[in-house]
């Protein structure tokens, strides 16, 4: 059984929706089209490092202030040394970063070299100690760490329960009155299991075809 079939069946209500995509349906990560994104980086601190500059902006907004930041460094991401290497006063405005962002770029720098987080041990880690060693860096907190889960270390089962249009979307696919609490989505997210990042990925996809409550 597919992952799909398994969520349709599970979940006659979300099987429904799923069915009402238009356009290329989602799919688990890895997904080849963002694979072959040039701007998207590969390796465990570059991911971590656009994650922050990304975070409560537009897409094209992060694009461009992601650019601006590795031009600063001769057209990569700069390495944890040249990030605390570099004045923070000059790096903010070169980059477009705001000051909160720049505070957790640093952080991260930091955290790495003083050893408090092991990038490379990450991958061997359950969801829930990935969420913790991530939530070391100032600015990084769960919903970001789980961004980091679903879509670089592809693990096909997580539930971003404190995301705002994730929550929307569920309001209006089983006709809520409100956005469920985190506690709430939990609960109906249990048939989804083990595929839960998956039943994600539509309903994003899904809020974005439907007009806003």
């Amino acid at each position: 059984m597919t992952p799909e079939e398994h969520l349709r069946q599970a979940d006659p209500v979300l099987g429904r929706a799923m069915a009402e995509i238009t356009g290329r349906p989602p799919k688990l990560p890895p997904d080849g089209e963002a694979a072959d994104d040039p701007d998207i980086p590969k390796d465990d601190y570059g991911v971590l490092v656009r994650a922050i500059v990304s975070q409560n902006i537009s897409i094209h907004a992060s694009r461009a202030i992601f650019r601006k930041l590795k031009d600063r460094f001769g057209g990569r991401v700069p390495t944890p040394e040249e990030l605390l290497a570099d004045d923070p006063e000059q790096l903010r405005p070169a980059a477009g970063l705001s000051r909160a962002k720049t505070v957790s770029l640093r952080s991260l720098a930091d955290c790495i070299l003083s050893g408090r987080l092991d990038l490379d041990a990450l991958d061997g880690l359950p969801d829930d100690e990935v969420v913790a060693q991530l939530s070391l860096v100032k600015g990084i907190g769960v919903w970001t760490a789980q961004m980091f889960l679903m879509f670089h270390l592809h693990r096909p089962d997580v539930l971003p329960v404190g995301d705002l249009e994730l929550r929307r979307s569920v309001a209006q696919v089983y006709g809520l009155a409100a956005r469920p609490t985190p506690a709430e989505l939990t609960r109906l997210a249990e048939p989804w299991r083990p595929y839960r990042t998956l039943a994600s990925l539509y309903l994003w996809q899904l809020a974005e075809q439907a007009p806003r409550l």
